[in-house]
This record gives C-alpha cells, sequence and structure tokens, in this order.
C-alpha cells in the first residue's frame, strides 16, 4: 500500500550527479556523458505515485567553468524528465547553481540557499521535507534548514561523514526511497494510534 504524504508542503529533494544519474570527475558537460542509474527513474516512480512532490538541487560548476552552457544543461535535463515520465515519475522543480566554489555563492551546497529558494517559491515546509545526496555537502545543505537527509554511499565509497551526521546511509536511491516510506509508514501509525 502506498503512504500517500500529508501536504504540498512537504517534498523530497534529490542531488542530481550521483544520485539520478551516474557522477563523472570532469562534469556532465553534454547529453552523451549522461546516464541513468540503474532504477533511479523507478525510484523517482515510486515517490510520484505515493504523492510526493519530487525537486532536484543540483551544483553545476561546469556551467562557471566555462565548460558549458545553460542550452546544454536545458537539454540534459529535458532528456532527463522524459525518461523519468517513462517510468510513471514525475519532478516537480529543478534548481541548479552554476557558480564555481571560489565564488563563495549562497545557492551552492553546502549552503542551503537552493533549498530556501524551493521553499520560497513552492510553498514548502522545509523541516518536513526530506533531502536525498551523495555527498556530505549535500547532507549539510539539508541539514541546516531541518531537512531528514539521506546519504547515498555505494558500498566502496570514500565519503566521510561529518559532524552533520546524515539520519540514514544508503546504498542508491531505490533504498534511500525504501528507508522514507517505511519511515512515514511508521509515523502515520503512531499518529492513528495517538487518535483513538
Amino acid at each position: 500500500m502506498s503512504v500517500m504524504a500529508q501536504s504540498d508542503a512537504r517534498a523530497v529533494f534529490l542531488d542530481r550527479d550521483g544520485v539520478i544519474n551516474l557522477d563523472r570527475p570532469d562534469y556532465v558537460k553534454h547529453l552523451g556523458e549522461f546516464s541513468l542509474l540503474p532504477g533511479a527513474a523507478e525510484a523517482v516512480a515510486r515517490l510520484t505515485t505515493a504523492g510526493w512532490r519530487v525537486v532536484i538541487t543540483t551544483n553545476q560548476a561546469a556551467i562557471g567553468k566555462g565548460l558549458m552552457g545553460d542550452r546544454e544543461l536545458a537539454r540534459i535535463h529535458e532528456h532527463m524528465l522524459t525518461e523519468i515520465e517513462k517510468m510513471g515519475g514525475r519532478i516537480s522543480a529543478i534548481y541548479h547553481c552554476p557558480h564555481r566554489p571560489d565564488e563563495n555563492c549562497p545557492c551552492r551546497k553546502p549552503k542551503p540557499g537552493l533549498l530556501e529558494r524551493a521553499a520560497r517559491e513552492m510553498g514548502l515546509h522545509l523541516p518536513a521535507c526530506y533531502l536525498v545526496g551523495d555527498r556530505m555537502r549535500d547532507i549539510q545543505a539539508g541539514a541546516a534548514v531541518g531537512c531528514t537527509t539521506l546519504l547515498i554511499k555505494p558500498p566502496g565509497t570514500k565519503e566521510e561523514l561529518t559532524d552533520s551526521s546524515p539520519d540514514a546511509v544508503v546504498k542508491d536511491l531505490s533504498e534511500a526511497v525504501d528507508w522514507l516510506l517505511a519511515r512515514e509508514c511508521e509515523q502515520e501509525n503512531i499518529s492513528s494510534a495517538e487518535t483513538k
């Protein structure tokens, strides 16, 4: 049975590279370098079916470094949305930061600017939201605004935990969705028991 999200003020934030698609050390710079991770589109579809709004927040420093332009990023995202929709999933919005790390932009994770902007524009209550990322900078951004955070850490990866520890560590987006939906079901059962 699907667990329905309780309110339009809630959403699941997903990082892009390393969560939805294969990450690259030299950036995903054009459509030919974009490859969905196995099960990622299906995982988004499960969130959609369960009534969640899904929002992507992604650092895209390749733009600031002159390695790609906004037009190519739009092509990549159009393709990604099409592939996710084929599986029954829906992305409600995509927010990206195009700046280099040295520009100290407030929207570049680990700063929470992208999440705060999404909250303003979409009417979200951030402490009721989830964030899934594959880097500690994602977790730090989510923790800064009170989101429940999940770190994707496939076996053998070296991403180290910091003081901003995630609420859960999972191997991929599918496992993150399993954890999220199970947690929501548990909380729903607790609420139901308390009202009886």
